[in-house]
């Protein structure tokens, strides 16, 4: 979805852009007692991996879910360092045919961890063959065609597969039951977040003031790799038309500029708001004409802007259409009707 990962607040992962790959890498916490956020996960976690390490054995296989940006990336990686093991990257896009998964699992070393990120969008004949390979740690490979094809079986070396997915209700119950510890990760809180932005800025040489942190995090989404994207194109700001240093009024001005406003809409959430309240007098009105009234496609709407819209209680899908809520019209300053 190329709308969503241009976005400013998208919690997306820049696709295409090494530059901006490099510097959220950077931003990554590297182990477990570093990361912000998700108390339970983290936890839960912890107690999975001090367990494996003193049995001497690869741990469960790892179920990570929930929204784009809140740290399934991150934590695959902490799992790996945390076990002193290689880690192994790939998507479920990525895998089209038995035989691109076959071709990885073969490679693995003994304990490696592999990151399955996006793993519900895995065709149908490699989500089948990693049934096996996560159960008893074996593949069969299909040698020849027809009436002659025969099957190799290939034994695996212990590995731990730890899966993402945005969707997990996508995933097949087969598969999701083959995982021995699923984590959903949550929404953070505006204080979490003002830790990830407060670290960040001590990595990135940023002078903050708690005012100027916090005013960051609150228009962050609820999402850490939002928040790291806001402070660096405040940063930006701050060292173009200010000292450097980011303030209160310095991030306000800067978010501006971005068209981020106080609750972390940006321009299409507010256009979207602004159609159905000022066109349409808060709904209810079908998405179709939402969107040409915004100027967008309906999929883009649909699956961009309203989720965090909902999120917020900003507005409300109904059998008949979309409606405004009392918040949206509190939001512009506006009476409803």
């Amino acid at each position: 979805m190329e709308q969503e990962t241009e976005r400013l607040v998208s919690g997306s992962a820049v696709t295409g852009d090494p530059e901006e790959q490099a510097a959220e890498a950077a931003l990554r916490p590297k182990r477990l007692a570093e990361f912000v956020g998700q108390p339970k996960v983290r936890d839960q976690l912890s107690l999975v991996l001090d367990a494996a390490r003193m049995r001497g054995a690869a741990p469960d296989h790892v179920l990570l879910s929930g929204p784009p940006g809140l740290g399934k990336t991150t934590l695959s990686m902490i799992i790996a360092t945390e076990l002193a093991v290689p880690i192994r990257i790939t998507s479920g896009p990525a895998i089209q045919h038995a035989g691109d998964l076959a071709a990885i699992l073969s490679s693995l070393a003994e304990g490696e961890v592999l990151f399955l990120d996006e793993i519900h969008r895995m065709s149908r004949p490699a989500e089948e063959m990693l049934y096996m390979a996560m159960e008893d740690f074996r593949v069969d490979v299909i040698v020849g065609k027809g009436p002659g094809a025969t099957a190799i079986p290939l034994e695996l070396p212990p590995f731990t597969l730890v899966g993402a997915t945005t969707r997990s209700g996508l995933l097949p119950a087969p598969l999701r039951d083959r995982f021995g510890f699923t984590a959903h990760l949550e929404f953070y809180s505006p204080q979490d977040l003002e830790h990830v932005v407060n670290r960040s800025a001590r990595l990135l040489g940023v002078r903050i003031d708690p005012d100027g942190a916090r005013e960051i995090a609150g228009r962050s989404r609820g999402t850490p790799r939002i928040a790291n994207r806001l402070l660096r194109r405040v940063r930006d700001y701050a060292e173009v038309k200010a000292d450097g240093a980011v303030t209160l009024e310095i991030a306000r001005a800067a978010l501006a500029v971005y068209e981020v406003d106080e609750r972390g809409l940006d321009r299409l959430d507010r256009a979207v708001l602004h159609a159905l309240l000022k066109l349409f007098g808060g709904g209810p009105v079908g998405l179709s004409t939402l969107a040409v009234a915004v100027g967008e496609e309906s999929e883009t709407v649909e699956e961009v802007a309203e989720p965090f819209l909902v999120r917020e209680g900003l507005l409300a899908r109904t059998p008949r259409g979309r409606i405004a809520t009392a918040a949206a019209w509190a939001h512009f300053g506006l009476s409803a009707p």
